[in-house]
């Protein structure tokens, strides 16, 4: 499929957050999707690898393939929706609508100067072309363990903000992911933005993406971290990987274990252990299990070693 074959579906375009949210609502009681639309970075490409009115592409709001007879999704365009867009710094918090592209992100001087981690890894997200329509949410919905994006809110420990007619919800970025490609944003929830407690100004950050090529590419394996560091000891360490597990990884074992004591105490071999508990990559097209745990156990290293411990 290419943008040609968009007038196979049913598309709209709304006036506001509370009639997308009515529409998300009338779809998914009558059990038919719906697709939100900003850059179709992923949804139009999916698309390429099914029947055009086939069910369960990125960014749908209703049942999944194979939970029902097929119908064709309602394609709403949301790339221009005010209540979906922007970056804002409220104090400490900084907010980033969902349909706000990678390309704003990595221009953005708020993002540049409070949460560099973004900006840079904006950089690393396909060639301009595809930053310049990629968005936040987009990869939110998709849910891919290899989405970059979603690596570095983790690292952040982001809030996900989605809206229904029911309300506004808030999701921690821990709680969203619960299996490949599947979120806990319920059927007619839209996500309108994510929400980030920034760290001390100047904290550490670190972001590594291995791929084929340095941005042109999914990753094999990448790496997002944000810490804060007092004393010797990490005061906060918030850490997203990508294409190691059927979600992102927030590597919760290598969290506690490198706040459980000053960072010089931290050996390798403990590391490297925690990190094998944490991930569970595959073999696929992109690359093997034994490369990615390989290149997973030397990135956390190459991180605890720009924060001080002898590994």
């Amino acid at each position: 499929m290419s943008l040609a074959d968009l007038p196979l579906f049913e598309m709209r375009r709304v006036s506001g957050l509370g009639a997308l949210c009515e529409l998300a609502a009338e779809q998914a009681a009558r059990g038919a999707p719906v697709v939100l639309l900003a850059g179709g970075t992923d949804w139009v490409v999916e698309q390429e690898l099914r029947p055009p009115l086939e069910l369960g592409a990125a960014g749908t709001v209703g049942p999944t393939a194979g939970a029902g007879p097929a119908l064709p999704p309602l394609v709403v365009d949301v790339s221009r929706l005010p209540d979906l867009r922007g970056i804002s710094l409220a104090g400490d918090t900084l907010r980033v609508g969902a349909a706000t592209t990678y390309l704003e992100m990595r221009r953005s001087d708020v993002i540049l100067g409070r949460a560099p981690l973004l900006a840079r890894m904006s950089r690393d997200v396909g060639a301009v072309q595809i930053q310049a329509r990629g968005t936040l949410g987009g990869n939110l919905a998709t849910a891919s363990p290899a989405a970059d994006g979603v690596a570095a809110l983790a690292a952040y420990d982001a809030t996900v903000v989605v809206q229904s007619v029911r309300g506004e919800r808030r999701i921690p970025m821990s709680a969203l992911q619960t299996g490949y490609k599947r979120t806990t944003r319920a059927p007619d929830e839209v996500i309108v933005a994510v929400e980030i407690a920034l760290p001390e100004p100047g904290s550490p950050w670190y972001w590594r993406k291995i791929g084929a090529r340095r941005a042109q590419a999914i990753s094999k394996v990448a790496l997002a971290a944000v810490a804060e560091v007092r004393s010797g000891r990490l005061a906060r360490l918030g850490l997203g990987m990508a294409s190691v597990a059927p979600t992102t990884a927030l590597l919760p074992n290598v969290r506690a274990l490198c706040c459980s004591r000053p960072i010089a105490e931290l050996t390798a071999a403990e590391v490297d252990a925690a990190v094998a508990q944490d991930i569970s990559p595959i073999d696929d097209v992109r690359s093997t299990r034994d490369y990615r745990e390989h290149c997973a156990r030397g990135v956390v290293r190459e991180l605890l070693r720009q924060l001080g411990a002898p590994v």
